[in-house]
């Protein structure tokens, strides 16, 4: 079964930043089966895949998620299941960017990551020390 979807909101400043606003993008998320079915098909692997990334023309393409997968996954890698959905977002955007995988590929994924998924509510960078002096600084009343 694919539940197929245009560009979400959460997703589009996102696209926009790594590939431009004028970039055709779908999400699709998949059920296990399919996503297994899709990654024999394509990648040769006969398992369900957390993502796959499908470049259909210069300025459109595919991303077909797997929520059952990335839930299992995101437990592994400390991550909530929203932030690890964005990470993988921003991976497959990546890879419809012309990417492969490697160094440089991952010093953008954190580029991206940090600024999209490591904020605060205010969007203040995720700063310990800067949070601890706050905190001490504060008078108990």
């Amino acid at each position: 079964m694919i539940m197929c979807f245009y560009m979400t909101k959460s997703f589009e400043k996102i696209k926009n930043d790594i590939l431009g606003k004028k970039y055709s993008l779908s999400i699709a998320y998949v059920n296990q089966k399919t996503s297994k079915e899709l990654n024999k098909k394509y990648r040769g692997k006969n398992k369900p895949t957390n993502i796959l990334s499908f470049p259909l023309l210069k300025n459109k393409g595919e991303i077909v998620l797997c929520p059952d997968i990335i839930k299992k996954e995101a437990k592994n890698f400390g991550r909530t299941f929203p932030k690890f959905l964005g990470f993988l977002v921003i991976h497959g955007m990546l890879h419809l960017d012309g990417m492969e995988h490697g160094s440089t590929m991952e010093e953008r994924e954190a580029k991206y990551d940090k600024k999209y998924f490591s904020r605060h509510r205010r969007g203040l960078d995720d700063d310990q020390s800067r949070r601890r002096r706050i905190h001490q600084g504060r008078k108990k009343s």
